[in-house]
């Protein structure tokens, strides 16, 4: 069980909620503080403006509101911004992202009612998930529409996926005897400002870009096997003259895979035991391309670019974005904006322009693969049929360059992309909401590539018969991989394969121990 509000919320924790089953429960003491600061706020706003509690919102702030239309706004501002348009979002994102509000909402910063926190964390047990549309806010005052969309059924209305179908948000309710919240003082407004959605989206991004950078180095072990290439590649000598973290991580993990691999070779074996013969024209090869001999240098960076992402979103979790602040401990009320997504959106664009290189990385040790007179060791298209009569692989690397191009042009930055709206009350935004659902893609797209070059390797380990000398390691995964996709000589189906191996992929999450 996750006690949010008990401690800081970590990756670890919403993998588990997320992806294990791991039920979540709001701390003691985070109730305690959610009820300090609704109750400091009821007495404290009486006769003084405060934002969104007796104005209107955004740049109708200059508007006061009556008390008897002071709870009209806050339903009002929900429905009104529960404005998307698109596909639903994968309810696994939404789950995410309510996590985030728990998280956000548990210091006690929001002036909300503790029922509003009850009530995320019964959905979020339940899997009752509100249906949120890819299309909305442009995350400058928060997600303003894609978290109205999650607030309009918190007030009983709107729609929800369970089980899998979309159904009204008072029919899923009815069945489990949940009663919507009311509006108090300022629910409303606190449900739809912030940065949660987008968080919650990157959360889960990082989820899978840190699975992607293990598989890929797992690819990188397997391929310098089955090249038979030189150890030195990811020495600790070699990589240790440069003081990057990340290409010093990723050399020792294709060192702790390959440590028991009869493939891998030493240079000092080869030439510089002074028994190299006279040719002109060395016979073996003396550095290989730089997909396979600078895997360290090239993933590393990203790396180094998944792990500061996770820092700056893990921090962003953890905080407050909402506005204003109501701070009980210091008795007072501060307006300001939190609720901007730049860290957000710059973390997305990077990790998302990292993904891009990583596709680009394996779409090229693909091309290697299929590439008879790059490889001279394999067929054309790693056929393992008859040459002129089938095909292999051939079709599938269509697939894997058109996907790589795609997540090139989605790598253009939304960080730098700002358009006033909001009758320029929202001048400059950070568009973060946009950056996480685009990083999503391209991740999506690169567990695509991944898919395809796994396939393309482990027909390639069989048709060299090599199974048997690769480190225990990564015999392991080709047999698990085997267990996914059976070798094939004839022409099979590969649409249905591909998605068999990205299915598993996306719920194998590598761990090196």
């Amino acid at each position: 069980m996750l006690n949010i509000g008990e401690r800081r919320i970590t990756l670890e924790d919403y993998h588990h909620v997320l992806l294990e089953g791991e039920k979540v429960d709001i701390h003691k003491d985070a109730i305690e503080r959610i009820g300090k600061s609704y109750s400091f706020l009821e007495a404290f706003h009486q006769d003084k403006i405060i934002y969104g509690i007796n104005t209107g919102l955004g740049p109708m702030a200059q508007y006061k509101i009556d008390e008897a239309d002071r709870l009209k706004l806050h339903y009002n501002a929900i429905r009104s911004h529960a404005a998307g348009s698109g596909d639903p979002v994968d309810p696994l994102y939404v789950r995410s992202a309510m996590i985030t509000l728990l998280s956000n909402f548990s210091h006690g910063f929001s002036g909300i009612h503790p029922e509003v926190v009850e009530l995320i964390r019964d959905l979020v047990n339940l899997h009752i998930v509100p249906m949120v549309p890819e299309h909305g806010g442009v995350g400058a005052s928060g997600d303003l529409v894609q978290l109205a969309h999650i607030a309009l059924v918190l007030i009983g209305e709107g729609e929800v996926i369970y089980n899998g179908q979309i159904i009204n948000t008072a029919e899923a309710f009815a069945r489990h005897d949940l009663k919507p919240i009311s509006v108090h003082l300022r629910e409303g407004l606190s449900l739809i400002n912030g940065t949660c959605f987008m968080t919650g989206t990157g959360i889960v991004n990082l989820i899978h870009a840190r699975n992607l950078v293990n598989w890929s180095v797992v690819v990188a072990t397997m391929i310098n096997e089955l090249v038979r290439s030189f150890d030195d590649y990811f020495s600790a000598e070699l990589n240790g003259v440069k003081k990057h973290y990340g290409q010093n991580k990723v050399a020792e993990l294709e060192r702790f895979i390959l440590n028991d691999s009869k493939l891998i070779r030493k240079r000092e074996e080869h030439f510089f035991n002074g028994k190299q013969g006279k040719e002109y024209v060395i016979a073996d090869k003396v550095q290989e391309y730089y997909s396979i001999r600078c895997v360290p240098q090239i993933l590393g960076p990203i790396l180094d670019t998944v792990q500061q992402a996770e820092i700056v979103l893990l921090d962003e979790a953890n905080s407050s974005s909402d506005n204003p602040v109501i701070d009980a401990v210091h008795e007072n009320i501060f307006h300001g904006g939190n609720f901007h997504g730049d860290y957000i959106s710059l973390e997305m664009d990077k990790l998302k322009i990292a993904m891009t290189k990583l596709s680009m990385l394996l779409e090229r040790q693909l091309n290697y693969l299929l590439n008879d007179r790059l490889n001279n060791k394999l067929p054309p298209f790693v056929n393992l049929g008859k040459l002129g009569v089938n095909f292999g692989m051939q079709g599938a690397q269509f697939t894997a360059t058109s996907t790589v191009a795609e997540n090139q042009t989605l790598s253009f930055p939304n960080y730098v992309h700002s358009i006033s709206n909001n009758n320029d009350n929202q001048d400059i935004v950070s568009m973060g909401t946009n950056s996480a659902q685009f990083a999503r893609k391209v991740i999506e797209n690169t567990y695509q590539v991944l898919s395809i070059e796994l396939i393309t390797l482990i027909q390639a380990i069989d048709h060299l018969n090599i199974e048997a000398r690769l480190s225990g390691f990564n015999r392991e995964k080709y047999h698990q991989l085997r267990m996914v996709v059976p070798r094939f000589e004839e022409d099979t189906i590969k649409y249905i394969e591909i998605k068999r191996i990205k299915d598993y992929l996306c719920n194998q999450f590598i761990k090196f121990e």
